[in-house]
């Protein structure tokens, strides 16, 4: 699957299957979100309802095609474990980095073409309350087992070479 910025000077390619594909609604990624599209003529990051969707790769299966010159870092507080690349050509949020985890959460509105279907909402907690959660989706308060098996699973996958 490829993703790229709005004006199209990044691209990425992610390879295999994602891991998950989430929105979240925590509080960090409503404040970044909200951040990154204050910045000029940057596209949406954060939906209508407060949530941020993501689909979430392993480290090793995401690549630039082109444009990493053109990647910027930004952080909601100076020491954060997180950080959100944007692509400065255009101010297009590109991914958001845990920077101890082997994944990267890549935003779901920048790739290309028909992208996997939302598996599941994630830190409902923090939505904001005029927004009403489909029924359709499984969601959760916190990080659901479901959602930590994921990724712990992709790590042995990392780990055994697979």
């Amino acid at each position: 699957m490829s993703l790229s910025c709005a004006c199209g000077s990044v691209e990425f390619q992610a390879f295999g299957h994602p891991i998950l594909t989430s929105v979240c609604y925590c509080d960090d990624c409503q404040k970044a979100g909200h951040q990154i599209e204050s910045l000029p003529q940057a596209p949406s990051v954060v939906g209508h309802d407060g949530g941020t969707a993501y689909i979430l790769y392993r480290r090793d299966r995401v690549t630039c095609l082109r444009g990493s010159e053109r990647l910027a870092e930004h952080r909601v507080e100076g020491e954060a474990f997180t950080k959100r690349v944007v692509a400065a050509c255009c101010n297009s949020g590109m991914y958001l980095d845990f920077e101890k985890g082997h994944w990267l959460s890549l935003y779901r509105d920048r790739f290309r073409g028909q992208a996997p279907a939302v598996e599941m909402l994630i830190q409902t907690k923090y939505k904001p309350a005029e927004t009403v959660l489909p029924q359709d989706i499984p969601s959760f308060s916190g990080f659901p087992l479901k959602f930590i098996g994921k990724i712990m699973r992709a790590k042995f996958e990392m780990m055994f070479g697979r």
